[in-house]
């Protein structure tokens, strides 16, 4: 409406000038130029001029205001469009000027009695103090947006005068000139409070049903030793002697159980941790001398195909060769008529390495597969379902990967990756320095 309203007052401005000159001047212009000295002639050419350039203007006029009511339908059915929107909605040009908000924005950021078009993030706080530091983080944001020059998405949260949290799902849209400079930004925000509330309730319930799990794990873990203990006890106390043997059983359970709460320890809190670079191969050949006597006792062969390559880890030597042994030992149990197992090195690139051990033994159904590593979940009788528990807590906290692939009755593949340190390039591998 206002544009149309500019054009009109301009066709009309042009009008009444053009008039002005042709009352005034037409004749003297006409004889100026030589153009005719018959007065009958000169009033017939006045004449057609007049008419040819009346009908020129009132063209215009028409165009122009037919244009005009166009353009002011469309901003109609667009004002229609955004203030039907349940989500906020708002223009600004390239100075962060508010050209245009939606119903809901008006409503939520209490300007209805506010004449906001022209003001900035800046102007509106001082006229609405209350959401003064929602204002400000609203200008970072978009200037954030500007230095990118591509759409962002980001959750911004503010307090509503009732004292209501409110969360946005905002994606600002950054328009610019062919010359590069700022045209406008156009902002929208989706409500997604509750679904936030939501989220928060799912993982509340979802950490106290794993507390639960592992509560009953422990339960379980702990009752079986103490169950020895108590009957060894009232043995000893109706027969009123403590044998070395009963004292020796008692005295393994305990330390069973003090075994099951050191590892829960592990788990639940962080342990003093020593990262240094060290050789990969040196520790992996340190794993199998210690671990070679046990599987030769059951006819196995830890074949360690330790080639040229040698890279250097950077991490806790002591716990990366705790996650090796448990796995050797893993597959040694797996074989319980002998078999082989095979440890190799593989180079991925410059910034990875990869450890792969590969067993013949009976392997792990498909079913079973899944829960490999949930704490409490074990395939052997005597164990607890802690080992890879631990084992996958210290190779993510080492910026690596744990992957196992098993066949039933064929083996099982476990591959572990790890960042390489290079001392060339810095004191930090890549891995961790893009984590923190």
């Amino acid at each position: 409406m206002h544009s149309r309203l500019i054009v009109n007052k301009r066709l009309v401005l042009a009008y009444f000038i053009g008039g002005i000159v042709w009352i005034f001047f037409i004749d003297d212009i006409l004889i100026l130029l030589n153009i005719m000295h018959d007065p009958y002639a000169l009033k017939l050419v006045e004449t057609i001029i007049f008419i040819v350039v009346s009908s020129y203007l009132l063209y215009s006029f028409i165009k122009q205001t037919e244009y005009c009511k166009k353009a002011e339908e469309d901003e109609n059915q667009l004002s229609l469009l955004i203030n039907s929107m349940p989500d906020f909605v708002c223009f600004k040009d390239g100075e962060g000027r508010w050209l245009k908000v939606n119903d809901f924005g008006r409503d939520l950021y209490h300007l209805n009695e506010v004449n906001y078009i022209g003001k900035t993030d800046a102007d509106l706080g001082v006229i609405n103090p209350f959401f003064k530091e929602a204002f400000d983080e609203c200008l970072k944001s978009d200037n954030d947006t500007w230095k990118q020059a591509k759409i962002t998405r980001a959750d911004e949260s503010f307090i509503l005068p009732n004292e209501e949290t409110k969360t946005f799902d905002v994606i600002k849209v950054p328009l610019f000139y062919d010359s590069g400079e700022r045209k406008g930004l156009v902002i929208i925000g989706r409500d997604i409070t509750q679904q936030k509330l939501t989220e928060a309730m799912l993982l509340k319930k979802e950490k106290l049903s794993v507390i639960g799990e592992m509560a009953a794990g422990i339960a379980h873990e702990i009752r079986n030793p103490l169950t020895g203990v108590k009957g060894f006890l009232q043995l000893m106390g109706e027969n009123n002697t403590a044998s070395k043997d009963h004292l020796s059983i008692i005295m393994s359970e305990m330390d069973r159980i003090n075994h099951i709460v050191s590892e829960l320890l592990v788990l639940s809190k962080p342990q003093p941790k020593k990262y240094n670079p060290f050789l990969l191969s040196e520790s992996l050949s340190y794993v199998c001398n210690i671990t070679s006597h046990e599987a030769k006792e059951k006819g196995i062969i830890i074949d360690f195909g330790n080639d040229s390559y040698d890279p250097t880890v950077f991490g806790d030597r002591n716990q990366l060769i705790q996650v090796f042994i448990n796995i050797i030992k893993n597959s040694i149990d797996a074989m319980p008529r002998g078999g082989r197992i095979d440890i190799s090195v593989n180079n991925i690139d410059q910034k990875f390495v990869k450890v792969i051990v590969v067993d013949d033994g009976i392997g792990i159904p498909k079913e079973r597969l899944n829960k490999i590593g949930e704490p409490f979940f074990t395939l052997k009788e005597k164990g607890m379902g802690l080992g890879l528990t631990i084992s996958n807590k210290i190779i993510n906290e080492h910026k690596g990967t744990i992957n196992i692939e098993s066949v039933v009755t064929v083996g099982t593949t476990v591959s572990i990756t790890l960042p390489v340190y290079n001392d060339h390039v810095d004191h930090v591998p890549e891995a961790y320095k893009s984590s923190n």
